[in-house]
């Protein structure tokens, strides 16, 4: 399985992620939200890299051009509510896309929170069915939710081919994905890979819990 860690070269993305890391800059989520977006755009253009094409005619007013377009189907796929800003940058690429949607969140089964169960209830999807699916969520902490996100839509077919993409990934989580996902058909996509996970299954340093720094805490 191949991870894509866009960090081990330099480019503007850096200064994304320093922004949204940054304490002072997380209070305005306005330009949180926007430097998500941004960094998911650039992982749909590196994706589109590797999709198959084929050449197709167009007709212009002065003549007729012979352009290589991509024949692959796409299905840009997200987990409430985190994803929505990062599934917006991969949507304004891939804007022919169809689009899935699922509520994945972590749910403490210990009174400590130290154990992280993942509770889903709600999916919508078009068919996956010999599509390349690109599964957006910005964080990659523990993988669970991620997984089970995946085994949502896999209940509306099978897909050619899984692109997991995430903002900042753990190893943990890296581990996870390659234990429960078809090796050779998927690949990993992040900004950057932290060192691991909290007691509390936050990544670390990470940037904090990306729901709330998007759209404000929740009780």
């Amino acid at each position: 399985m191949e991870v894509i860690n866009l960090s081990e070269k330099n480019s503007i993305i850096n200064q994304y992620l320093a922004e949204m890391r940054d304490v002072n800059y997380q209070n305005n989520r306005l330009l949180f939200r926007n430097n998500i977006m941004r960094i998911g755009e650039f992982e749909a253009f590196e994706i589109s890299k590797t999709l198959d094409y084929a050449p197709c005619e167009v007709t212009t007013p002065l003549g007729v051009s012979t352009v290589n377009m991509p024949t692959d189907k796409i299905v840009l796929a997200t987990i409430f509510r985190a994803g929505l800003p990062f599934h917006n940058g991969f949507l304004n690429i891939f804007d022919h896309a169809g689009n899935a949607f699922v509520s994945a969140y972590r749910e403490y089964v210990d009174k400590e929170h130290h154990e992280v169960g993942v509770h889903v209830e709600y999916l919508a999807t078009p068919s996956i069915e010999g599509k390349n699916i690109i599964i957006a969520d910005p964080m990659l902490a523990t993988g669970s939710s991620m997984e089970l996100g995946y085994k949502a839509f896999l209940t509306k077919g099978t897909p050619k081919r899984i692109h997991v993409a995430c903002v900042i990934a753990t190893p943990e989580g890296i581990e996870h994905i390659k234990k429960t996902f078809p090796e050779e058909k998927t690949t990993i996509w992040c900004a950057a890979i932290d060192p691991g996970l909290n007691d509390h299954k936050y990544i670390v340093p990470g940037f904090g819990d990306a729901g709330d720094l998007c759209y404000g805490s929740k009780l």
